[in-house]
């Protein structure tokens, strides 16, 4: 979809432009991994649309991925998305702000994806979570993208320190938390992923009922000749006890199906009926 209005009318992007150079050191300084929490993003009137639109969406248009290790509902169809949803995916895939982007992560000639592999529009419900891990590394459609960055717009017109949702960002060896990114409205947080960048929500949300947790994910990719290929990898925290053999097996669960995702192009929805099942035979 292209931009139907001008991308200042969407996003504060003069204003980050303008501020590069510092958000440059301190996205590339950033522990245990290259990362940035950065306010105020879109414009009043895309955040009001874009708070609108969510609203709206349709509940059956959202897919299910209720399983051990995560309990969230997922549209990555943006047909179904009303319009300022998809004036904000579009401005956030121009090759304006694909510049901005490559210049404050050091990644060049970074690509878009129009077909929101593991992305779209999330949702977390009051008693879900996701549990700490590092992300697919490869797209699984288009065999030579390998993962670069990773944008979590959210999209919460209220979030309070007391319903939990922080974003843990965790060490390479799942040890301790390092830092804490709460799920603030108009905030995006972006970081670099690869197989060690481990990060999560594991704490079941304290939100009121009714209420949910809500983000545009959007990831981004380089062209490579032979992209490292690993499935998402969730680990267990120090202190999980029985629940370690849960996250485990899960994992693997998840892993079988990245294999025939990409080797049979299935759909997500049909994993996430199978996992689902496998997740209510926990005790």
């Amino acid at each position: 979809m292209q931009v139907s209005s001008n991308i200042d009318e969407i996003l504060n992007l003069r204003t980050l432009e303008d501020r590069l150079p510092a958000l440059r050191e301190q996205y590339q300084s950033a522990q245990p991994y290259a990362h940035i929490a950065i306010d105020d993003v879109l414009t009043a009137p895309a955040l009001a649309g874009a708070y609108s639109d969510f609203a709206k969406l349709d509940p059956t248009d959202w897919t299910n991925y209720l399983h051990v290790n995560e309990r969230k509902f997922a549209n990555k169809k943006p047909e179904t998305w009303g319009t300022t949803l998809r004036e904000i995916q579009a401005a956030l895939s121009t090759p304006r702000f694909l510049s901005f982007l490559s210049q404050l992560t050091g990644f060049e000639a970074l690509l878009p994806d129009p077909t929101l592999d593991g992305g779209g529009l999330h949702r977390t419900l009051r008693g879900a979570h996701l549990n700490i891990h590092a992300d697919f590394t490869a797209h699984h459609t288009n065999r030579h993208w390998r993962r670069r960055v990773n944008l979590l717009l959210y999209l919460n017109p209220e979030w309070h320190d007391d319903w939990g949702g922080d974003l843990q960002i965790w060490d390479r060896d799942v040890s301790a938390c390092q830092a804490k990114v709460a799920p603030l409205g108009n905030r995006i947080f972006l970081f670099s992923t690869d197989e060690h960048s481990f990060h999560g929500h594991p704490e079941p949300l304290n939100c009121p009922e009714g209420v949910a947790r809500q983000s545009m994910a959007l990831y981004y990719f380089t062209e490579e000749a032979h992209p490292l290929v690993k499935p998402t990898d969730y680990r267990a925290r120090p202190g999980d006890g029985v629940k370690r053999l849960w996250i485990y097996l899960d994992k693997k669960a998840l892993a079988l199906y990245d294999v025939v995702k990409r080797r049979f192009k299935l759909s997500d929805k049909a994993v996430s009926n199978l996992l689902g099942k496998f997740s209510r035979k926990k005790p």
